[in-house]
């Protein structure tokens, strides 16, 4: 990924995908400060590919309960939030298994 695309959130994947993946400024920060990153920016980059269905290295879940369809993204013990706008997937939230999750977040 080049550096100016990192600096505004966006990751660069594959030719093949569909959708562009763009990443809140504290989800950045807690994939600067994560220790897995390039783990986790790959899994991230993976979504635009389809971000609405399971595959393998990809625990996609629909989230009930939220205003509009909000999706949860596993990648092991990390978790991210994230919707769907057009030709962007928006991640809005990043956190580790055992933090849980808040409802009207």
């Amino acid at each position: 990924m080049g550096a100016a695309a990192e600096r505004e959130g966006g990751f660069h994947t594959s030719g093949r995908s569909l959708m562009q993946v763009q990443v809140h400024p504290r989800v950045k920060k807690y994939l600067d400060e994560s220790g897995e990153k390039e783990r986790l920016k790959e899994g991230l980059a993976r979504l635009g590919d389809d971000p609405f269905t399971s595959r393998s290295g990809l625990d996609i879940k629909k989230l009930k309960g939220k205003t509009h369809d909000v999706y949860r993204l596993r990648i092991g013990e990390h978790r991210f939030e994230y919707f769907v706008e057009d030709a962007t997937i928006w991640v809005q939230n990043a956190f580790r298994r055992e933090r849980g999750y808040v409802q009207g977040r």
